[in-house]
């Protein structure tokens, strides 16, 4: 009996720690489902020049943001969703269902595919078919060979177009397939309001909303690779022939404020300035997704949403 009662309360215990672990900071609602960020591990490179994040905690937030006393700030651009990473809650939202382009702000998606596929250790070759995407190039010449993961934090802070056609068509055969897999992962965050044409986001007949990009950013946020490249402000690329070239993030705010952990920004003419950004203050998180801003606007459009949910 004593035996019969001691493995009972082993059990009951494994359960508990077990929900404890899983109810963590990551059991987003609307569908989000527990993230399994074990398989993420991060490498990031040794020269890469890190900003002091005082506030930034664990990697994910330990509690739900307090929703604001204050009303939200009036909206100076065409699409604004404010959203909780820590259970997917919305503070606020300003067209934010509205379909609109959102420029390479939607490389966040083409990384979370990049990751899904794991091997970021894998060697890639460059082919010339993936060196055809103007205007932000690394100018990649085909036959080099760089690691999957280089070539991903190299994406994600300088927002380069000729990389994430390289990441595609390696990841899955083709860019077309590759594609595919955006359009299903969307489908699985819930963002029904979605559809891509291309890894890069340059203009084609693609579209998503605030609504649905804050929705991934909150995968992307708990990601443990994307999380870490995403909060770089610069480092040194090494080419093929062993050249360095400096790399600095495409995102203003994380040079400037220590709060601030990322994410990614985005410009075409048909989608304006974009910024989707991150930032964590005492154990809490929020994300901000800015559609349709302008070159003069989007920096302080975005922090002023960061600063009313954090109550900065």
């Amino acid at each position: 009996m004593r035996l019969l009662a001691l493995l009972t309360t082993l059990c009951t215990i494994t359960i508990l720690c077990t929900c404890q672990q899983n109810s963590y900071g990551y059991g987003l609602h609307s569908g989000l489902s527990t993230l399994n960020q074990s398989q993420y591990a991060s490498r990031i490179p040794q020269k890469a020049k890190r900003t002091i994040r005082r506030h930034a905690g664990t990697l994910g937030p330990r509690r739900p943001l307090v929703i604001p006393d204050t009303p939200a700030p009036t909206p100076n651009c065409a699409a604004v969703c404010v959203i909780d990473p820590f259970n997917g809650h919305i503070l606020y939202a300003h067209n934010a269902h509205t379909r609109r382009q959102v420029a390479s702000t939607q490389k966040l998606i083409t990384a979370l595919c990049v990751c899904d596929a794991g091997d970021l250790d894998k060697m890639v070759t460059i082919k010339a078919s993936d060196c055809k995407a103007p205007p932000i190039r690394l100018n990649l010449k085909p036959g080099q060979e760089y690691r999957k993961r280089d070539l991903l934090l190299a994406m994600l802070t300088g927002s380069f177009n000729d990389v994430a056609l390289t990441l595609a068509r390696d990841t899955a055969g083709s860019v077309d397939a590759f594609v595919d897999r955006m359009n299903a992962r969307a489908r699985r965050m819930r963002m029904y309001n979605t559809h891509f044409a291309n890894p890069n986001g340059l203009p084609a007949a693609q579209y998503s909303t605030a609504h649905d990009m804050a929705l991934a950013a909150c995968y992307a946020y708990n990601n443990r690779t994307i999380r870490n490249y995403v909060s770089i402000p610069e480092y040194d690329f090494t080419r093929a022939d062993g050249r360095a070239r400096r790399i600095r993030s495409t995102n203003r705010l994380i040079y400037q404020y220590p709060w601030v952990n990322g994410m990614k920004t985005g410009y075409t003419n048909a989608a304006g300035k974009c910024l989707v950004s991150s930032a964590t203050m005492n154990g809490r998180a929020v994300i901000v997704v800015v559609l349709g801003s302008t070159s003069r606007r989007i920096w302080g459009e975005s922090l002023k949403y960061l600063q009313w949910a954090l109550g900065i």
